[in-house]
C-alpha cells in the first residue's frame, strides 16, 4: 500500500499502470538446465536431446504435445485420416504465423520436408520419416523428392500419404524433422523467422540460451513466461549445486549416488518416474576384433554386472537392461537376452567360456577404448565397466573423455570408435522407434551393424500391423540380441529437481515438459 501524502509524476503513474495490467507470472523467469552444449538448432541436423528439447519451444510441427506428453494439434487444428489410414488430411490453423508475421501454409511444410530429403544434405534423422510414401526410394537416390508423399492442397490444407498404415505418425510429426521452414530461410537458422512459443534471445555457447516468448504464436495468451534461460551444464554435481543456490528452477537430471540423500533432503523437489529410453555401450563391427567375434561382443556383454551398476553406481531409480526396447510401450514385450534370467556368477563363468572361444586374449591382454562424452554418470558407468572386465575377462580398457560434438562427430564418422557410450530416448513411442537405428545404411547407426534377416524383418514390419507387426520386431529385436551390436546397461528414468513453485510440469513416460506450459507461483511474503 502506497503510504498518504506519496504523490508520483506522470510518467511514473502510467509504468504503475502499465506494470499492474500485466500478470506477475509474465514477468517472471524460468531457468532450466539443458545438459550438454546443443549440437545445432538446425532441424535437420539436431540429434541430441538437448536441442530437440530446445527446438520444441522454439518451433512446432503440425503436432505438438500437451502438458502431459501426449500428442496434440500444434500448428494444424485438425485432421482427418482417409484411406484407411494412409492418408492424413491437415487444416492448418488460420492464426498461425512466423515469428516475423507470415502466415505458416501448407507450402512451408512441403519446403521443410523436401529439405530434409535434399540429396546435398538430407536430414540426420530424414529415417523417422521412412513411412511416408516414396521416402526409402529418395533416400535411395532412385526417386526425385518432388515424389515425397506431401502435398500442399491449398495455403490451409496439407495432405500427407503413407506407404502403408502407421499409427505413430502423429507423433513422428511433432519431431523437428518434420517442422515447416519459412521461405526467407537462411542459411543459419538462428537467424531465421520461428513459429513456436519462443524466440530464441541470446545464445552464449556453454553459458545460457535465453527465449523470449513469441507474440506472433497463436497461443500466446496462454504462454505463463515471458523469458525462458536455458543453462548447459554437462556435470550433474555442478547443476545441483546451482539447483540448491537458486539459480535454476528445473534440473535436467540428478548426479549419481545422490538419490538418496536427495529423499531424505529434497523430496518436494524430486520427481523420478519411467522413461521410454535405453542406455547400451555401441560396439564398431568395423573393428578387426569386435566385428568379427561375436563371442567376445556376448562376453564382454555377461561380464557386466549391471545390478550392481543401476545400485551402487547410478542409484536412481534405473533398472537393468537385457534388451535394446524399454519396457512400457503398449502391447510389446522386449527380447532380452537369454541369460537375463541367470545369477550374475552364471553369466561371468559363461562370460570366460565365450572370450577364451573367441581366442583373444590368449598371448596378451585384449585392449579396448571406450569413449564417452563428457559427464560424471557417464565417467562412472565407463569406469565400473572397465573394472568389470579387467575382473573377469582380463580385458584392459582406454577411457576417452570426449566433449559432446567431438564424440558425436567420432561416433558417427566410425573411424576411431571402438566401444562407446550409446543409447536411444524414444522419438514415438513405438519399438521401431529403437530397432529403426540398426537398419543397414541408417545414419544413426553408428555400430555399423548390417544382417540381411534383420533388414527383412523390419521391411516386413513395415508392410503390415497389428499383432503380427509385433512379432516381425520382437523377432528383430531378438536377433540383435543373438548378433550384440550393443550391450544393454540399463532403462532410463526421468530424473529432475523442480521448484515446488513451479506449475505446469507433469510426469511423464516421454519426458516431454514444453516450456508453454510452465509458470512459477508468487513467493509467499
Amino acid at each position: 500500500m502506497t503510504p498518504p501524502n506519496t504523490s508520483f509524476s506522470k510518467p511514473v503513474l502510467a509504468a504503475l499502470v502499465v506494470l499492474l495490467m500485466v500478470p506477475s507470472a509474465w514477468s517472471s523467469v524460468v531457468r532450466r538446465g539443458l545438459g550438454p552444449e546443443p549440437d545445432s538448432l538446425n532441424i535437420h541436423q539436431a540429434q541430441g536431446l538437448a536441442a530437440v528439447n530446445l527446438l520444441r519451444d522454439l518451433r512446432e510441427g503440425l503436432v505438438t504435445f500437451d502438458s502431459n506428453g501426449e500428442p496434440a494439434p500444434g500448428q494444424a487444428v485438425s485432421w482427418q485420416v482417409l484411406d484407411g489410414g494412409k492418408r492424413y488430411r491437415f487444416t492448418l490453423r488460420p492464426d498461425a504465423r512466423w515469428s516475423n508475421g507470415d502466415p505458416v501454409t501448407a507450402a512451408d511444410f512441403v519446403r521443410g520436408w523436401h529439405h530434409a530429403f535434399s540429396p546435398e544434405n538430407p536430414a540426420v534423422t530424414a529415417g523417422l520419416l521412412q513411412s511416408i510414401l516414396n521416402a526409402d526410394e529418395i533416400i535411395a537416390g532412385t526417386m526425385d523428392v518432388s515424389m515425397l508423399g506431401i502435398k500442399a492442397i491449398e495455403p490451409g490444407i496439407l495432405e500427407v500419404l503413407l506407404k502403408e498404415p502407421a499409427p505413430w505418425i502423429l507423433e513422428i510429426l511433432a519431431h523437428p524433422v518434420s517442422y515447416p521452414l519459412h521461405q526467407a530461410t537462411l542459411a543459419d537458422l538462428r537467424q531465421a523467422p520461428v513459429n513456436g512459443a519462443y524466440t530464441l534471445d541470446e545464445w552464449i555457447p556453454r553459458a545460457s540460451i535465453r527465449l523470449q516468448r513469441n507474440p506472433e504464436y497463436y497461443a500466446s495468451d496462454t504462454v505463463a513466461m515471458d523469458t525462458v534461460e536455458y543453462f548447459p551444464i554437462e556435470e550433474p554435481t555442478a547443476e545441483l549445486s546451482r539447483y540448491r543456490a537458486g539459480e535454476l528452477d528445473i534440473t535436467e537430471t540428478i548426479p549419481a549416488g545422490r538419490f538418496k540423500w536427495l529423499q531424505e533432503n529434497l523430496a518436494p523437489d524430486l520427481h523420478v518416474h519411467p522413461y521410454l529410453g535405453s542406455f547400451w555401450l555401441g560396439l564398431n563391427l568395423r573393428h578387426p576384433a569386435l566385428g568379427l567375434s561375436a563371442d567376445l561382443r556376448r562376453a564382454l556383454a555377461l561380464a557386466i554386472d549391471r545390478e550392481t551398476l543401476v545400485r551402487v553406481v547410478l542409484g536412481a531409480g534405473e533398472m537393468p537392461a537385457w534388451s535394446v526396447v524399454p519396457p512400457g510401450i503398449s502391447s510389446y514385450e522386449p527380447a532380452k537376452m537369454t541369460e537375463s534370467g541367470w545369477t550374475q556368477e552364471q553369466r561371468e563363468a559363461e562370460a570366460v567360456r565365450l572370450f577364451s572361444k573367441s581366442g583373444l586374449g590368449k598371448r596378451q591382454p585384449l585392449m579396448l577404448q571406450l569413449r564417452y562424452n563428457t559427464s560424471g554418470v557417464h565417467r562412472r558407468v565407463a569406469v565400473t565397466v572397465s573394472a568389470m572386465w579387467k575382473q573377469v575377462l582380463g580385458v584392459l580398457t582406454e577411457l576417452i573423455n570426449e566433449e559432446w560434438k567431438v564424440f558425436v562427430n567420432n561416433r558417427k564418422m566410425g573411424v576411431v570408435t571402438e566401444v562407446f557410450r550409446g543409447g536411444w530416448i524414444a522419438d514415438y513411442a513405438d519399438s521401431s522407434s529403437f530397432l529403426d537405428l540398426f537398419i543397414s545404411g541408417n545414419a544413426l547407426n553408428t555400430t555399423f551393424y548390417a544382417n540381411p534377416a534383420f533388414d527383412q524383418l523390419m521391411d516386413s514390419a513395415q508392410l503390415t500391423g497389428g499383432a503380427e507387426r509385433k512379432h516381425l520386431l520382437r523377432d528383430a529385436e531378438a536377433l540383435l540380441m543373438q548378433d550384440m551390436p550393443v550391450i544393454p546397461l540399463y532403462y532410463y528414468v526421468s530424473r529432475h529437481l523442480v521448484n515446488p513453485r513451479m506449475t505446469g510440469f507433469a510426469d511423464n513416460v516421454r519426458d516431454i515438459h514444453l516450456s508453454r506450459y510452465l509458470g512459477l507461483e508468487t513467493e509467499s511474503p
